[in-house]
Order: C-alpha cells, then structure tokens, then sequence
C-alpha cells in the first residue's frame, strides 16, 4: 500500500527500532566524545605547564651561570645586603621614626633558634649515663681563690 499524497507518512515499527537503535548510538558518541574533549583540554593544560617549568628551569640556569661571575656576585651583595667594598663609603638614610627610608631595605633572616631536644632523647641520654661507671673524683665547682694560687 502506497500512501497517497495527501495523507502524512506514517510510522512503522521498523522505523521506531531504527530511530531507538540511532538515539542509543547518539547517546554513546556523546559521552565518548565529551570524555575525548576534556582529555584534550587536559592535555592541553599539561603541555602549558610544562613548557612554564621549562622557562623556569632555563630562568633558574641562566641565573646559576650568572653567580659564576665574580662582578654578579658583588653587584648582588651591594644590592641585596647593602655591603660596600674595602674603601668605600655606604650611606643610609634614616627617618625621624627610626628606620631605613628609601626603596627596599635588605634585612638578613634571623639565626635558627637551637630547639629542645625531645623527651626520648632526654630518655635515651639519662639510660646512657646510668650505664657509665662513676668517677672516683666529685664534681664540685672548683674554689676560685685555689686556682688562682696555683697559677
């Protein structure tokens, strides 16, 4: 049977499974094809940082060539912690309120504070020194009018 030309398309069930059997594949592409895109966007992203740390290794080499030269080395103690040569004369400004005017001020980090040691070790020393055999002369401070006698 033909369908006449007026009367619209109709239907059938092999065009239904046909349709089904395209709106899965769509449906399979899409999430394969969205997995592909932010692989590629990854991809991307890695090669972007990896040619910011390959300008950064080059920066950092460039600059350990450079503390090779003897005059970079002295420019960057001028510079940095404000040291003069043998001869000349460094001038600081110093403000009404007390402290160094003018630019950055190069400061030098604070010396490491010496930490306590840990409990254990405390532990661990006194069960070293328990095992010590005893020493046959007292330990007294010694009387300083003696000692200056003796000299």
């Amino acid at each position: 049977m033909a369908a006449t030309a007026g009367s619209a398309p109709r239907l059938t069930g092999r065009a239904i499974v046909l349709l089904g059997v395209v709106l899965l594949l769509i449906t399979a592409y899409t999430s394969t094809l969205h997995a592909w895109w932010e692989q590629r966007a990854d991809i991307q992203t890695t090669k972007a940082q990896i040619a910011t740390t390959d300008r950064q290794i080059a920066e950092l080499k460039d600059q350990r060539q450079r503390f090779d030269d003897p005059a970079y080395v002295k420019q960057q103690a001028k510079e940095r912690f404000g040291w003069v040569l043998p001869g000349e004369v460094g001038y600081r400004v110093i403000g009404s309120d007390g402290k160094v005017q003018g630019g950055d001020v190069p400061t030098l980090d604070s010396p490491a504070t010496a930490k306590a040691p840990a409990w254990y070790d405390k532990l661990w020393g006194s069960v070293k020194e328990s095992g010590k055999e005893p020493s046959s002369e007292p330990t007294t401070t010694p009387d300083p009018d003696k000692v200056l006698k003796d000299q």
